[in-house]
């Protein structure tokens, strides 16, 4: 059997089975969970890892008192990584590839950690970034979270967030409802957890806070990214380090309160990042004229890259009640799809049968507790396909504990060569052969959900009104989608389609916008056209207008709907925000 398939047959694992409702462990209290993910920090961004310049006490402090996982890998790119995290699975099964063009969208069919949980009585809250689907039936709060506050799209300041969030005192929603917020964002997430925190402490709780920090704008208050720039780091550089330190310093402020609350030792803390860095990576330039270049652990490439510097990076598991004892580097191949069963065995629970999904996730529970455990040898693969529709072997690595199989070509020996300098591949032409034998059966079993397109809801009780983001539309034509605000606010000409699915028949109310309709804008278009599956309905706009409104009868199931917007010189583009309702 290939070793990829290994991890399939895991769902089978002897989990500790536990009561309905009332979880326990070995007849204690079953553990909480804080798992805490930042977006585009890299394994070299934290001090302890050798990062000269940058502080990050509480980080460090935490990586003391954990297991390190030091051959952890994750997707290139945020929402694949989000999507593996929540099912156990690769992300392209679950329809995520991308992070916009209607390919961060996770399929409802997955099961999340949140929901396993929550069904066996855990509370379940999600702070911070989600970046799997901004309507229903993909929300968080339709994926097993009871307490909800997210920003929207793939950060702060794109297309689905609030008109003109900006990192400070911006609106963000609480369980799908806007809300005015104050303070800085990273402040906001680890506030709503930490109140999250305390109002469930007398029960086990799964808190996941996923911070869209350090992901570029760059924003942050002077205080924390001044001192950088003073110690000769360059100016944006400065302001990633910043919002790290600044993450750093909420850390330690959730720790101290675990400890107030008398949670520290029976709760299970997981840190790890979703892709490798985006500005903290070596400058040459800067290095060759005796400045700060950066940090990046001796690896090659960062965030997006197919090398280890864009997929490897930290994860620190701490849990002292539950013998998982701090301090020790852990080095056996793992990734994030292994967190899912891992904490579920963790939390002493079962995975329900009718889960249905085949894991390609390994639990590494017995492993971190114990260091001679054995755990066979296995082989993960990762890729970057931020494209439409994936290609094989684009930007792709095969990985075992001592080789790297780069886009099917570079083989890289990791135990002689962890900087990947030196391709081996024409030396070792078996490896080659064995790994891409491996990586053909795994892209052979993905065929079934690149075929797939996750459909967006329309018309349940669960979201009276649904708003249509052009992040998530699938282009029509050249060029992307407009997926942040100041595409939005240049104008971009670009047109594109949403998959949409029907799920009540009945009356609907189309409302077409070239802007949010809070802000009631003008559309600037003379002519509005809105086609559904193949049927097309035109109206003429007059030339104050805001929006355009049709409506229209749905019968129920999965269809296509696309807007164009037409202006007095000619020029089209489809329209950035649809708002539909069901009458």
């Amino acid at each position: 059997m290939p070793r990829i398939f290994a991890g399939l047959l895991l769902v089978v694992l002897p989990f500790v089975a536990c009561t309905a409702r009332s979880p326990d462990h070995h007849g204690k209290r079953a553990p909480n969970v804080v798992l805490i993910m930042t977006d585009d920090q890299g394994y070299g961004d934290i001090a302890a890892h050798g990062n000269t310049k940058i502080r990050t006490p509480n980080l460090d402090r935490l990586h003391s008192q954990s297991v390190r996982l030091t051959d952890f890998h994750v997707d290139p790119t945020c929402s694949p990584t989000r999507a593996a995290l929540m099912t156990g699975r690769y992300s392209t099964r679950t329809g995520v590839w991308h992070t916009i063009l209607g390919r961060s969208l996770m399929a409802t069919e997955e099961r999340t950690i949140a929901e396993t949980l929550r069904d066996t009585g855990y509370r379940t809250g999600m702070f911070g970034k989600w970046h799997l689907g901004e309507n229903q039936p993909l929300r968080p709060q339709d994926q097993g979270f009871e307490e909800v506050v997210c920003h929207g799209g793939g950060g702060v300041g794109q297309g689905p967030d609030w008109w003109g969030n900006n990192y400070f005192d911006d609106t963000y929603w609480r369980n799908g409802s806007p809300e005015r917020f104050e303070g800085y964002c990273t402040d906001v997430w680890f506030r709503e957890a930490m109140s999250f925190i305390e109002a469930q402490q007398d029960r086990p709780f799964f808190c996941y806070l996923a911070t869209n920090a350090p992901h570029g704008p760059l924003h942050v208050d002077e205080k924390w990214s001044t001192p950088y720039v003073e110690a000769g780091v360059a100016p944006n550089q400065a302001k990633f380090y910043g919002m790290i330190e600044n993450i750093d310093w909420n850390v330690g402020k959730l720790m101290a309160q675990l400890e107030e609350l008398g949670l520290a030792d029976n709760t299970i803390v997981v840190f790890l990042t979703d892709n490798g860095t985006a500005a903290g990576r070596v400058d040459k330039k800067r290095r060759a004229n005796g400045q700060w270049g950066g940090f990046n652990a001796g690896m090659r490439g960062n965030k997006g890259s197919e090398y280890d510097g864009g997929h490897r990076v930290p994860c620190f598991v701490r849990w002292p009640a539950g013998g998982i004892d701090g301090g020790r580097d852990e080095p056996y191949l793992s990734a994030h799809v292994d967190l899912w069963p891992t904490l579920v065995e963790l939390c002493g629970q079962r995975i329900p049968s009718a889960v249905g999904l085949p894991l390609d996730g390994r639990s590494l529970a017995q492993r971190l507790r114990d260091p001679g455990a054995p755990l066979p040898e296995r082989t993960l693969f990762v890729h970057s396909q931020r494209i439409l529709h994936p290609e094989k072997w684009r930007k792709s690595a095969v990985m075992t504990e001592r080789w790297r199989l780069v886009n099917g070509k570079e083989l890289f020996d990791m135990l002689a060569d962890p900087g990947q300098e030196q391709d081996v591949a024409e030396s070792h032409p078996e490896v080659v052969r064995t790994l891409t034998a491996e990586y053909d059966d795994w892209w052979d079993s993905l065929a079934p959900a690149i075929a797939r397109t996750v459909h967006i809801g329309l018309g349940s009780e669960a979201e009276p009104t649904t708003v249509l983001h052009s992040h998530d539309w699938q282009r029509i034509g050249r060029g992307g989608c407009p997926w942040h605000q100041n595409q939005i606010k240049r104008g971009a000409m670009l047109h594109g389609q949403w998959f949409v699915d029907v799920e009540r028949a009945g009356t609907f109310e189309i409302e077409l916008r070239r802007w949010p309709r809070h802000l009631e804008r003008a559309i600037e278009a003379r002519t509005a056209r809105l086609r559904i599956g193949d049927r097309e309905h035109e109206q003429t706009i007059p030339a104050d207008a805001t929006h355009a409104t049709f409506t229209v009868e749905l019968p129920p199931g999965k269809t296509t709907l696309r807007s164009i917007l037409e202006q007095p010189d000619g020029k089209s583009r489809g329209a950035y925000f649809v708002y539909v309702t069901r009458r």
